[in-house]
């Protein structure tokens, strides 16, 4: 018998240590090759990494929340042959789309980072005396259920083929070791992985830039008469055309305007890099958090192609399949409440980025309307500049183009006019 030391492998990219997420291996587990034994988080990525080897768990190193340097030792194991005695940490030998593989180790699965996130919020207890050894078998989003319940997978039985744990037997295992403070019943929630991540940015984002909010009301009816049109002549089966591609669209053409809104600032270079590609983040709230997937040069698209894009982002984000070119590089956020829009929100601008625009809740209400009252359908635009680099006037004169644009939207649609 000897020992085999694993070490915090290199991510990639600068990387020079990552975060404890969750232990899905402890000390006394047998463990096989390839078997999940640890999540960790870099700012770049979630990384689900699998045992290098097969035998058994002699020590690990750090516990949820616990931040481990790149090259030192991550997890030692007792093995029957005589392997190297450690796993170097090494670039990775191999980047693919949601890969990356450390040398001379098993391939660790990574889901990347939302322009600002990606990993599951909370991580489930390391240590269970009395955990079942052996991979569990439950889904990704199980595994997020429980971790946000601080539930060990380990201990729970599955009800499913095979003693798979399906979202009942998670539920019942929550309120069975639920922590209760008499005489209110409370559950500790510890701030990792994608909300710690959420939480760091979203308080620089703050504490950095002074924001400039502006609000302004939209009559949409003649929008929502042509969303209506639109979705009219698709199939039936065909998804529903909903008001953000449409306000993309306009935004894209209002930006040609207004290019000192479409820019990223470097803090480090001290210098505002303006783009001409218009590179949309979609804010898209998932199960594991927010995250910003991005439609590229969406200058280049056509209403439907926008559409179909924010779709297939969208739903690759929230399943947690989005690569991390995906989650990174956009240029402006676009962020929608849907139903749930309410009058009007202050948005957090998408760092380095300079302006994020919101879309609050549609509704129909009276109101003047050429003279008379009428009910028209209303929606308010909320936007956010950094006021470093947007003046209040440039913020409101972009606004006021936009809702121009979207009050009168066959005008989305018409070539600009080029001067004589």
């Amino acid at each position: 018998m000897s020992e085999f030391v694993f070490k915090m492998p290199d991510l990639g990219e600068g990387t020079v240590d990552a975060e404890i997420v969750a232990w899905h291996a402890k000390p006394g587990d047998a463990v096989t090759e390839d078997q999940l034994i640890v999540e960790v988080m870099t700012d770049k990525a979630a990384v689900e990494v699998p045992a290098p080897v097969s035998g058994r768990v002699v020590s690990i190193t750090g516990g949820p929340g616990d931040k481990v340097a790149v090259g030192s030792p991550l997890i030692v194991f007792e093995v029957g042959e005589s392997p190297a005695a450690t796993v170097p940490a090494t670039p990775p030998a191999t980047v693919g789309p949601a890969t990356i593989a450390p040398a001379a180790a098993a391939p660790a699965r990574v889901a990347p980072a939302a322009a600002a996130t990606t990993p599951p919020a909370v991580a489930a207890p390391a240590e269970s005396p009395a955990g079942r050894q052996g991979r569990v078998m439950a889904s990704p989003a199980n595994r997020r259920r429980a971790r946000e319940a601080g539930i060990d997978l380990t201990t729970v039985v599955g009800s499913g083929p095979g003693g798979r744990i399906l979202r009942g037997d998670v539920t019942a295992a929550g309120a069975a070791t639920a922590r209760t403070d008499s005489p209110s019943e409370t559950t500790e929630i510890k701030v990792i992985g994608l909300r710690r991540l959420i939480a760091e940015r979203m308080s620089e984002a703050k504490r950095n830039i002074p924001h400039f909010a502006y609000v302004e009301e939209v009559d949409v009816t003649e929008l929502e008469s042509l969303r209506h049109h639109l979705n009219s002549s698709r199939p039936t089966d065909a998804a529903s055309l909903s008001y953000l591609p449409l306000v993309v669209m306009a935004l894209i053409r209002v930006l040609e305007s207004f290019p000192q809104c479409n820019a990223l600032y470097d803090a480090a270079r001290g210098v505002v890099v303006r783009h001409r590609a218009v590179h949309v983040g979609i804010a898209t709230q998932t199960p594991d958090g927010l995250k910003v997937p991005v439609v590229r040069h969406a200058e280049s698209l056509g209403l439907w192609q926008v559409a179909a894009q924010i779709r297939q982002l969208a739903e690759r984000a929230r399943s947690n399949k989005a690569t991390r070119d995906e989650l990174v590089g956009s240029t402006i956020t676009v962020t929608s409440l849907g139903k749930l829009g309410g009058i009007a929100s202050t948005p957090i601008i998408n760092a380095p980025e300079v302006a994020i625009i919101g879309l609050n809740k549609a509704i129909e209400r009276p109101v003047v309307h050429q003279g008379s009252i009428a009910v028209r359908r209303i929606m308010n635009l909320s936007s956010s500049f950094d006021h470093r680099f947007v003046d209040g006037y440039d913020a409101a004169a972009m606004i006021q183009a936009l809702k121009e644009l979207l009050e009168h939207p066959a005008m989305i649609f018409i070539p600009k006019a080029r001067p004589q």
